[in-house]
């Protein structure tokens, strides 16, 4: 265990001067990854993540990026140290399997040490993820209707991508080899480490300004007010066991409807969140590995915490001291290998999130909201562009409804919960792809009536102008979000594909040839209202 050098804790004012510091870092750091990007889904949408750790592999600041990806990070950065130990200083791993600290294949993840001075002192890691918007794979995009993960892509364990500064070229030539877009590929990893580089630098300004005590007294002691702020709020809630279910609706394989269970057992500053219960893990690639799962619960008690004491909780959570989590493994919660996790990332967090607020809300229904949109409604398509001549991937989720509640309503048209990405603007996306945008605006009348309404959804419609192989991986398609304390429920999602002025209802996970000509229509759920909507 690397424990910090003894020095008094700082006072409160230093220790927040502390920790905007150290999120300032990560914000830069995903502002280099934003400029530096080469795909419109990194440099557009923002579908990226930057992290700072200390030098036990412990979050200490993070961005204000991806949910999904902050909270599995950690899990990510261990991972590495498994694998290779101490880290030498310009080493940088690079990893994505799903079953090794990473989301899903799509996700990238690059960590680095930070090495201060002749003694090469540690004072922690970087870490930068991103979603690539193709790493191979049986369909363009990298997110298919797999039944295994093998399908989903190039599987990359825990490898060094930089050792001592020098790249490694095998690997390089490995991962460019396995995909249809490789010098956007380049392009983007060169901006993941741009972000290392920024990250690294502007940690080591700090030792440098303020000495390697103080800036490794400034995390433990952020890590310690964390855990302190979430056993408070943990105390906030009444002791009890509250439980909750939900289902995903299908796995795109033919299996479905799959349940979402979950215990929460508060008993003063503990709580376990025991998972028993949920679907066995299944043959469609909506799995969620344990990281994933780690990832929501983190989230959601950030969120519960903010709300009961009115202050934020650091973005890592500190070290979720009195929290046990109880993944049943082989579940679709703790999926083991090979099974396929491409939408685990996107839907089943989104669904394990709403299953965590319905269990909170038992005990708080005056704090919880309504339930969002509960999907990221993703598209993936890619082809040739017959503009270049040269393969296209295109990868983009939809903003929908958020969820009303106690104090206003939901808002419309937004990325909810564990996404936290842009939409790609019109100009960009048919700059870089062949499709042209036909509609794109909010869906009137989807948010669900309540004292306070739930969000819109939204509509877009694009024409593809040369052929496409396409994959759509959404959910609440049957059902839409739930309100809460008598608000009425928001309006289920639709796809929609229209071929020669025919509408033709199109499955929440589906994969098709679209030919020139076609509109693809994804309309997003509405959010869930919140309160009587007579009252």
């Amino acid at each position: 265990m690397v424990t910090a050098p003894s020095e008094a804790p700082p006072d409160p004012i230093r220790l927040e001067v502390l920790r905007q510091l150290f999120t300032a870092i990560a914000e830069e750091m995903g502002a280099t990854l934003r400029r530096a990007a080469f795909s419109p889904n990194i440099k557009e949408r923002r579908d990226y993540s930057c992290a700072v750790f200390h030098p036990s592999g412990t979050p200490v600041a993070m961005g204000d990026h991806m949910p999904v990806h902050l909270g599995a990070m950690p899990m990510s950065v261990q991972a590495a140290l498994t694998a290779h130990g101490a880290l030498d200083p310009g080493d940088v791993i690079l990893l994505n399997d799903p079953f090794e600290g990473g989301t899903h294949l799509p996700d990238l993840t690059l960590v680095s040490p930070v090495h201060f001075g002749e003694s090469d002192e540690l004072l922690g890691y970087v870490a930068a993820r991103a979603h690539h918007s193709d790493v191979g794979g049986m369909s363009p995009g990298s997110m298919p209707l797999s039944r295994e993960i093998y399908q989903e892509g190039l599987r990359i364990p825990p490898v060094h991508l930089k050792r001592r500064g020098s790249p490694v070229p095998e690997v390089y030539t490995l991962l460019m080899a396995n995909v249809r877009t490789p010098e956007e590929r380049t392009g983007d990893l060169d901006a993941q480490i741009g972000a290392l580089h920024t990250g690294s630098r502007r940690l080591m300004e700090m030792a440098t300004a303020r000495g390697t005590t103080s800036v490794l007294s400034g995390m433990e002691a952020l890590l310690e007010y964390a855990d302190r702020l979430l056993a408070r709020g943990i105390e906030s809630v009444p002791d009890g066991v509250y439980e909750a279910l939900d289902h995903l609706e299908d796995d795109g394989a033919g299996s479905g409807p799959l349940p979402i269970r979950v215990s929460l057992e508060v008993r003063g500053a503990s709580l376990r969140v025991d998972f028993t219960g949920s679907a066995e893990q299944t043959p469609g690639g909506v799995n969620a590995v344990s990281a994933i799962t780690s990832s929501a619960t983190r989230y959601v008690l950030r969120c519960v915490v903010e709300a009961l004491l009115g202050v934020a909780l650091p973005a890592g959570g500190g070290r979720l001291r009195g929290v046990e989590l109880v993944l049943p493994s082989g579940s679709i919660v703790n999926a083991d290998p090979p099974a396929g996790v491409a939408a685990g990332n996107v839907e089943t967090s989104q669904r394990i999130t709403d299953v965590l607020l319905l269990a909170f809300r038992e005990a708080l229904p005056e704090v919880i909201p309504a339930l969002s949109q509960g999907t990221m409604n993703n598209l993936t398509a890619g082809g040739i562009d017959p503009r270049t001549g040269r393969a296209f991937t295109y990868y983009e989720t939809a903003g929908g409804g958020m969820g009303a509640g106690p104090g206003g309503p939901g808002l419309s048209g937004v990325h909810v919960h564990m996404s936290n990405t842009l939409n790609t603007p019109i100009e960009a996306l048919e700059h870089a792809y062949p499709f042209r945008v036909l509609e794109y605006g909010i869906r009137r009348d989807s948010g669900g009536r309540g004292l306070h309404r739930g969000g819109e959804g939204l509509v877009r419609t694009l024409e593809f102008l040369a052929p496409a192989n396409v994959t759509l991986l959404s959910e609440r398609r049957r059902s839409g979000p739930a309100g809460a304390q008598g608000g009425e429920a928001g309006a289920p999602g639709e796809n929609r594909l229209i071929r020669d002025s025919e509408v033709n209802p199109l499955p929440s996970k589906v994969t098709f040839a679209a030919r020139k000509g076609d509109l693809l229509s994804i309309r997003s759920p509405g959010g869930g209202g919140w309160g009587d909507p007579e009252s």
